[in-house]
């Protein structure tokens, strides 16, 4: 099979273009022109099939266990693919880690040395119990993020872009250093105990509750980290589409009802506000791939990440 790669322009990519065996998937594709141009790895390349002139329509992009022949449109021996560098990328093990790293080790900065000295308090400092249990509670859920990310989670893709690490990290590490300023502060007015007990339980049943949603998610993807896409079930996915991000956000309350500080409710609507969108976007295509036509199941009715009576 002759494979034509061009870029968006039209401009032919690779002179001459590749010659594989008909039986040639478009993983051999990737690794063909990574031999030849020494540079973009597979993981680094984006190729769809071109579009007619004028199009509107979105590409369609090459998945990469999926036969070339399955998009030669009838004309097995000839295949005309566009190539788009998608720049460095990351594994998303990486990713996470560095990101999560970053509040993990932060806050207890905060709370074991004598930063605030440099923010002009030179007196005694008096730690609260709530503040000892925010600690413990804070380092939890990050550690649990960690272990999660390298014995619980199957990707779907590889990679990520490179830049995701500087944004994702500019964001978790400011807000982990926000937070820790305020609940470790030695002005902070601790809550009444029983608010401080009902706060942090609630957060645990999540932290929980949120570990098994991750466990259910998980069985869904084969350990080769499969793309496609299943209807999520079992435990809080008979109700909404994405579970875990419900319980999440509802982790974060527990947390703030038991610290209540300005910087922490900040954290979580921003948090809540970026999971919704995600949350949207997974439900209307989980809604658009199983629309129960040509013997595809319907996707049940539910809510999307907020149900009213939670």
């Amino acid at each position: 099979m002759k494979v034509s790669v061009t870029t968006r322009s039209g401009r032919e990519f690779i002179k001459g273009g590749l010659e594989l065996d008909d039986s040639a998937t478009v993983d051999d594709l990737q690794e063909a022109i990574y031999k030849r141009t020494k540079k973009y790895y597979p993981s680094r390349q984006r190729l769809t099939i071109p579009l007619q002139p004028g199009s509107k329509e979105k590409p369609t992009v090459l998945q990469y266990k999926k036969s070339l022949k399955e998009y030669s449109d009838g004309n097995n021996n000839q295949l005309t693919v566009v190539f788009k560098d998608l720049g460095p990328q990351v594994s998303y093990r990486t990713l996470f880690f560095c990101e999560y790293l970053g509040p993990l080790v932060i806050y207890p900065i905060f709370y074991y040395l004598p930063v605030y000295r440099y923010f002009g308090y030179g007196g005694e400092r008096t730690i609260h119990p709530v503040q000892t249990y925010a600690l413990y509670y804070w380092c939890f859920h990050y550690f649990k993020r960690i272990m999660e990310t390298f014995f619980v989670h199957r990707f779907s893709h590889a990679t990520s872009p490179l830049s995701n690490v500087f944004r994702n990290c500019a964001y978790y590490w400011t807000f982990g250093a926000y937070i820790a300023y305020y609940v470790n502060h030695p002005l902070y007015t601790p809550v009444n105990d029983l608010q401080m007990k009902i706060g942090f339980g609630f957060g645990l049943v999540c932290q929980v509750a949120n570990f098994y949603c991750h466990i259910l998610l998980r069985n869904l993807r084969s350990p080769s980290g499969s793309r496609g896409y299943q209807i999520p079930s079992g435990f809080l996915f008979n109700i909404v589409t994405c579970a875990n991000y419900t319980t999440e956000i509802y982790q974060w309350l527990g947390f703030n009802i038991a610290t209540q500080t300005v910087a922490g409710y900040i954290f979580m609507v921003v948090a809540a506000a970026i999971m919704t969108n995600w949350a949207l976007a997974k439900h209307r295509r989980l809604k658009r791939l199983f629309d129960g036509k040509e013997g595809r199941p319907k996707y049940p009715r539910r809510w999307v990440i907020l149900p009213p009576f939670l």
